[in-house]
């Protein structure tokens, strides 16, 4: 490993993580609240004092990035970043517990929207923003934004951004990557204010409506108000922030071919044909399945296609307790945790692409049983599949599952909740989702595990971002090697 490159990296992202705090220390410093300016400040400073001497004093004699030292840069940023991330929520009090703030930085950061705050008395304009604003910083992922701000810190930045892009392949929309890096942040930025005039013009007032955007855009699911957006009993608030769920589950590269006025794009994009089929097929059976819950279908498929698009795209916003409606209404929700948005884009979960993948192959193999000496490609996207692709997809879905089940046998040990609750807890943390079932469900928390459990869950939303192996490679001697 390159290791003075690394640290230098590692500067300048904690440095970048300060700037980002600067907008939610000036919200403090306009709502003036006790302990909510000077807690910004601190923790700006923190980050100040550790970053610039990792930036300015690290000089490497190489600044090409090689896979490896990649894949820890990325693993590594993103822990740093979670635990100075946590420290606005311990110095204003809101959230003193270490751990529990830790979980609600990783959680913010990797834009699953699990929480442990049950304290929505405490206004904290400032502190609560920087909450949701961790949502848009990790939506598009921290190096992106690095390579936007920095885009000469180092060479081979592709290594930087296949480690952290959200999907099974590496699409540049431009041919440089800090000018790829500086397209997607554009695009992000915009889709955000256009949602926040939607939202204002929907009923918000100025700070929410500024909140939930950003919450939304990073498919994040933190909301100022403790019943979500269900406590706004809006039905325009809601449609608009279904649309943008959906919008910010899609691939970002499918923007960028639209703003070049290539709207053929959409009708050509297999995974936006499975994404959206899947979205509309689940919000009509859902519709009714839990039509006995309530008075009319048109009722039901207002709480059952919000529900959709907030799990698909793994934000987590709720309108509706989803625990209290049918097994069959929660054995589909259970479903749908697994598969995700589509690649490229802020939504976690698997990606609809693998799960295409995964179905398409297995389709294959069912016909080689009557057709063995047949050829058969699979084709995605217009282009063929070669068995390398499925074999890492297959690969992926079996550690993707080994994790989840690993992670509910550990916080199982602690023997305080039962199988439904720790089975789907590891899931939504490893899929980004946010809440799950059980004492974790939408009107619940992770309050209750103990301090160990919510770093277990920590490493599991963490490994779920990064799509599983930048985490995991931590673990392997060769990665510290020179």
């Amino acid at each position: 490993m390159n290791k003075r490159l690394v640290i230098r990296l590692l500067g300048a992202i904690i440095l970048v993580e300060a700037a980002s705090m600067v907008p939610s220390l000036l919200i403090a410093l306009l709502y003036r609240e006790p302990g909510d300016a000077p807690a910004m400040f601190y923790s700006i400073l923190l980050c100040a004092v550790v970053g610039a001497p990792m930036f300015l004093l690290a000089r490497p004699e190489r600044t090409n990035l090689r896979a490896k030292d990649g894949f820890g840069v990325v693993a590594l940023a993103w822990i740093l970043m979670s635990i100075l991330g946590a420290m606005p929520f311990v110095f204003s009090d809101l959230i003193p517990n270490f751990f529990d703030a830790l979980f609600e930085s990783v959680s913010g950061f990797t834009t699953t929207g699990a929480t442990v705050l049950q304290d929505f008395d405490r206004p904290l304009h400032g502190v609560r923003f920087w909450r949701s604003f961790t949502h848009w910083i990790g939506g598009m992922g921290v190096l992106v934004l690095t390579l936007a701000l920095l885009p000469k810190l180092t060479g081979r930045t592709a290594h930087l951004v296949r480690a952290e892009s959200p999907g099974p392949s590496l699409s540049k929309i431009r041919p440089k990557m800090g000018d790829s890096a500086k397209m997607l942040y554009t695009i992000y930025g915009a889709l955000t204010l256009l949602e926040f005039a939607c939202l204002m013009l929907a009923g918000m007032d100025i700070y929410d409506a500024a909140l939930h955007a950003v919450s939304t855009a990073g498919t994040g699911g933190f909301s100022s108000n403790g019943a979500s957006i269900g406590g706004y009993n809006s039905l325009a608030i809601e449609i608009v922030i279904t649309v943008f769920m959906l919008l910010f589950g899609m691939n970002f590269a499918l923007f960028y071919r639209l703003w070049r006025r290539d709207a053929k794009a959409l009708w050509e994009s297999e995974e936006l044909k499975w994404y959206l089929g899947i979205a509309l097929g689940a919000s009509l059976l859902l519709a009714v399945l839990i039509l006995p819950v309530y008075r009319t279908f048109g009722e039901a498929l207002r709480y059952s296609t919000f529900n959709v698009a907030t799990v698909m795209s793994t934000t987590g916003f709720g309108n509706a307790d989803f625990n209290l409606w049918p097994i069959p209404a929660k054995m589909l929700i259970f479903v749908l945790m697994f598969l995700g948005g589509c690649v490229g884009s802020t939504a976690g979960g698997m990606k609809i692409m693998r799960v295409a993948l995964l179905m398409k192959g297995a389709k294959r193999e069912i016909a080689r049983t009557f057709q063995p000496r047949k050829v058969q490609t699979i084709r995605f996207e217009g282009h063929g599949i070669d068995d390398s692709m499925l074999s890492s997809t297959a690969a992926f879905f079996g550690v993707y599952v080994v994790l989840i089940l690993i992670g509910a046998f550990i916080v199982s040990l602690e023997g305080h909740y039962d199988v439904e609750t720790n089975l789907t807890a590891a899931l939504t943390c490893v899929s980004n989702v946010g809440p799950g079932l059980g004492v974790v469900g939408p009107a619940g928390s992770f309050a209750g595990y103990s301090n160990f459990s919510k770093v277990v869950f920590s490493l599991l939303m963490l490994a779920g971002r990064l799509e599983l192996f930048p985490i995991l490679v931590l673990f392997d001697p060769q990665l510290w090697k020179k």
